[in-house]
Parts: structure tokens; C-alpha cells; sequence
């Protein structure tokens, strides 16, 4: 998300000027809060404010500046996302991964399917998972951006939220039989993308 005016800031930032950072971040702050609002589900929307992750991002990234991409936006994001994992294991962390873990009705029982059903949980719930320099992780974060908005949300409401497809389907306005339907394809087309490397767990 960056337009002409961007362009002198970013060259900026690009050579590690914190001070062009912080001005770039205010000038996205409320493209920022909407990315945040997007990724916090009702619980934790109950717990924190996007203001108070976007400002925790903010910190961290102009402690990183150094580290900014060709993309700050982008980067930025990345942050956010991290603070917004990382906000979901502060408060809803044991709970949470070990729905995500659970073998049920939900998850198709195919092995294939099982192993990147796990490393689908470990990329999203990993505090340094959006970071890491693993090869499989960063490949699903990578592919996980592929997929159709409907499939990467099913995906994210089953494994980061924990949630059955009963719930899933009342949040996305489906029936629960199109939700299994959803998330089994989905799984399946992560397995397509990802290839043979990603080992049944």
C-alpha cells in the first residue's frame, strides 16, 4: 500500500532512518488499524484494542528498522500479525493450540493431510512464526497468501481460533457440511502447493 508521496519516506527507511519509519507508520496508521481489526476474532477483540497492537508493532519496528524490506507496508503487516499471534497465545494460548490439535470430525483423517494440517498450526501459532527462519514455515506463510480469502480465513478460524465447523460456518454464513467441504479442499490445495516436502506428522 504505498503511493507516490511514500516514495522519498521509503527511500529513507530503506537506509535505516527510525525517525522516516515513525512518520511512515503515522501516515498508515489507519490502513494499519483496519489490517489489525481484520485479524482479531471476537475474544480477543474483547481483550485488546488494534490501537494498542498497531502502537506495539510500531515499537518493535522502529527497534528493526534496520530490517525494513522493499515493502514497509508490507513488513508493518508482518509485525502486526505477529503481535496480533502473539496476543492470542497470551491470552488464549494452551486453550487454544490444543483445539487446534485435536483429531475430530473436522480435520479430514488423510495422513498427508494431517501433516500440513500441523505445520499450518505450528507456522500460525509459533511467536516466531511470521520470522522464522525455517524453510517450511515461511513456505506456508507464503502459500497461505495464495489461497482465496474464504479458504485462508476457514483456515485461520479452524487453526489459530480452535473453533469447530459449526462455529466456523456461523461466522462465514455457511451450512457445517460446506465448512468440512472447505476446509478439507483447502488443506488439500495447501498439500498441492506446498509439494511432497511437507512430511505426515
Amino acid at each position: 500500500m504505498t503511493d507516490s508521496d511514500d516514495l522519498p519516506l521509503i527511500q529513507k527507511i530503506r537506509q535505516g532512518d527510525a525517525v522516516a519509519l515513525a512518520e511512515f507508520v503515522q501516515r498508515k496508521r489507519t490502513a494499519l488499524l483496519g489490517f489489525v481489526d481484520r485479524q482479531l476474532g471476537p475474544g480477543l477483540r474483547r481483550k485488546v484494542d488494534p490501537e494498542d497492537i498497531v502502537q506495539e508493532a510500531s515499537v518493535e519496528a522502529v527497534k528493526r528498522v534496520d530490517q525494513a524490506f522493499d515493502d514497509p507496508f508490507g513488513w508493518l503487516c508482518r509485525i502486526c500479525e505477529q503481535k496480533v499471534i502473539d496476543a492470542y497465545r497470551r491470552f488464549f494460548g494452551a486453550e487454544k493450540r490444543n483445539a487446534a490439535r485435536e483429531v475430530s470430525a473436522d480435520e479430514p483423517a488423510d495422513s498427508q493431510h494431517a501433516g500440513v494440517a500441523g505445520l499450518l498450526v505450528d507456522s500460525l501459532t509459533s511467536p516466531s512464526a511470521v520470522f522464522s527462519r525455517d524453510a517450511k514455515h515461511l513456505r506456508m506463510l507464503q502459500v497461505l497468501e495464495t489461497l482465496p480469502d474464504e479458504q485462508r480465513d476457514a483456515l485461520k478460524l479452524r487453526y489459530l481460533e480452535g473453533l469447530d465447523s459449526k462455529a466456523i460456518a456461523e461466522r462465514l454464513g455457511k451450512s457445517g457440511g460446506a465448512v468440512r467441504v472447505l476446509l478439507s479442499r483447502s488443506l488439500a490445495r495447501l498439500q498441492d502447493l506446498l509439494g511432497p516436502d511437507v512430511a505426515p506428522r
